[in-house]
């Protein structure tokens, strides 16, 4: 299991130098890629970090506020559907004892 891994690395590894990514001979804009799935060059030395664009607070908000809101008119909507058909009206007991 871990030869069929590890063959598949290394074919993966020899068809990206075929392409030309880590042949220093190669255009420059063919080696700037920005997905990438190696993490060694040919030579066994360590690519650098890919840049990481982080949004933080932004991000959060842009998803959780406009999903809260659709759930809240969504949960809103039923509500009033299922009091509509009687299927659940709350009662009005006073349990005041």
């Amino acid at each position: 299991m871990a030869a069929v891994a590890g063959r598949r690395l290394l074919g993966s590894l020899r068809s990206e130098v075929n392409r030309g990514l880590l042949n220093p001979r190669a255009k420059a804009d063919t080696q700037l890629r920005s997905s990438r799935r190696l993490v060694v060059t040919k030579s066994g030395a360590i690519l650098p970090r890919p840049v990481k664009t982080s949004f933080g607070l932004i991000k959060v908000f842009v998803v959780v506020i406009p999903f809260l809101y659709m759930g809240t008119q969504i949960s809103k909507s039923f509500a009033s559907l299922l009091e509509e058909h009687d299927i659940f009206v709350p009662i009005d007991d006073d349990d005041d004892d």
